[in-house]
């Protein structure tokens, strides 16, 4: 009896098995343990791809929430002498400095308008989005163009 891959045979008292192609090697008969399968390697890039975008993205709103916390601060609406308050803006100002400072040394002074964020988040959406994309894309595929 033949049965098409991808379905389950069944054994009188054993547990069903898989009988895709590859699936196991081994049987209870030879005594050999079944192998696992192996994961491809475009699904782990393409993962660490995946996980790099989730970090542009947890980027951009740290830094989007900084700039609404800061400037709510700045015109006391709320208070940063709460404990809560002040750990929040302190957690928000630690990481999103390491992307803000070298973009404040080269912006000129506009006073008390702070252009950084906007910046940043520019920054971030047109150069490392498409370049992290077109990596991606020529890795996986072979296809290198920023299109």
């Amino acid at each position: 009896m033949t049965i098409p891959a991808g379905q389950v045979k069944a054994r009188r008292g054993a547990a069903p098995r898989c009988t895709m192609p590859g699936a196991s090697v081994g049987s209870a008969a030879s005594g050999m343990p079944p192998r696992t399968i192996r994961r491809p390697r475009s699904v782990i890039i393409q993962g660490l791809f995946q996980l790099g975008y989730y970090l542009i993205w947890f980027i951009k709103w740290s830094l989007i929430l900084s700039a609404l916390f800061s400037t709510l601060a700045s015109f006391n609406v709320i208070d940063t002498r709460n404990r809560l308050v002040w750990t929040i803006g302190d957690f928000l100002y630690r990481l999103t400095e390491p992307v803000l400072r070298p973009i404040r040394n080269v912006l000129p002074n506009f006073g008390n308008i702070d252009l950084s964020p906007l910046v940043a988040i520019l920054l971030l959406q047109f150069i490392a989005i498409p370049i992290l994309g077109t990596l991606e894309n020529g890795i996986r595929f072979g296809v290198w163009s920023l299109v």
